[in-house]
């Protein structure tokens, strides 16, 4: 197999979700840091490399991949037995609309880009947090509504990891650097509780990325 290699931002959640994939199946990966503050991800260099100028980007196969959802998915076909999609066409699709509720609907209006041009338009640096409070917020509860379903377990779906647990931890941990109040949901916070208890989840923590 040749080397694995993810172009990553510590503090980034799709680029979270991939080092929790990619831990959970037990893959080496070599780690290059996109550094977006100091937008790096803007780069010729890295341009070239994802041309939406976006991270995780992720080597692997001969190929260079994006979308840290399409990427999940592809590492999920190729190993089937880290059950990181249910075997079922049912439970895939239950997975997938957890995973999207996520990625698809809070992620893309709290992203660097949007909030920054959020507080360009209205002159206010404090509206950057309540941006972040009002749709992290929205979109949790939403979330811990969606949980409440026979289906959910242990985790978001049954009792295994799958890509929805992949995309609600860097969420829940958005949420608590943003200061937004989920108390209300107890599944979400369980279910985060009982993922980052597991060393996939330790290990692909930004406060480790960060350092490697």
């Amino acid at each position: 197999m040749s080397e694995i290699v993810l172009y990553d931002y510590w503090r980034s959640s799709a680029s979270y979700r991939v080092r929790v994939a990619l831990e959970t199946i037990g893959l080496d990966y070599t780690t290059i840091p996109i550094h977006l503050l100091e937008t790096e991800h803007k780069s010729q260099a890295y341009l070239a490399i994802n041309p939406q100028g976006l991270v995780p980007a992720l080597g692997i196969d001969g190929r260079l991949m994006t979308q840290s959802l399409a990427i999940i998915e592809y590492l999920a076909e190729r190993h089937p037995d880290a059950g990181i999609l249910p075997t079922d066409a049912v439970g895939r699709q239950r997975v997938r609309a957890l995973s999207h509720a996520i990625a698809i609907d809070i992620h893309p209006v709290c992203n660097l880009h949007v909030v920054k041009h959020v507080v360009e338009l209205t002159g206010d640096s404090a509206a950057r947090a309540e941006w972040m409070k009002t749709f992290i917020g929205a979109g949790l509860a939403a979330f811990e509504r969606m949980l409440g379903d026979r289906d959910t377990g242990r985790f978001c779906h049954g009792d295994t990891q799958t890509m929805a647990d992949l995309c609600l931890v860097p969420q829940v941990y958005n949420a608590e650097r943003w200061e937004v109040d989920i108390s209300a949901c107890q599944r979400v916070l369980r279910i985060a509780k009982e993922c980052r208890e597991l060393p996939a989840f330790k290990a692909a923590h930004p406060d480790v990325a960060k350092l490697s």
